[in-house]
C-alpha cells in the first residue's frame, strides 16, 4: 500500500502533475463537446439544404 501512496504523491510534485492532468482532461473533454456541437450544426445546415423547395 505503501507504495500506491508513494506514486500518489509523485514524489512531492503530485499537486502540479495531478493538476496538469486535470486541465488536460478538461481541456480534451471540452474539445469533444465542442466538435459534437458542430457537427450537430454541419448536420443540420445540410439537412436544411437537402430539403427540397417548399418543405417545411
Amino acid at each position: 500500500m505503501s507504495a500506491l501512496a508513494d506514486w500518489f504523491s509523485m514524489g512531492g510534485y503530485a499537486p502540479y502533475v495531478w493538476s496538469a492532468y486535470g486541465v488536460s482532461a478538461l481541456v480534451i473533454g471540452g474539445l469533444v463537446v465542442s466538435a459534437l456541437r458542430r457537427h450537430a450544426a454541419a448536420r443540420a445546415a445540410a439537412e436544411r439544404l437537402n430539403r427540397p423547395a417548399g418543405a417545411p
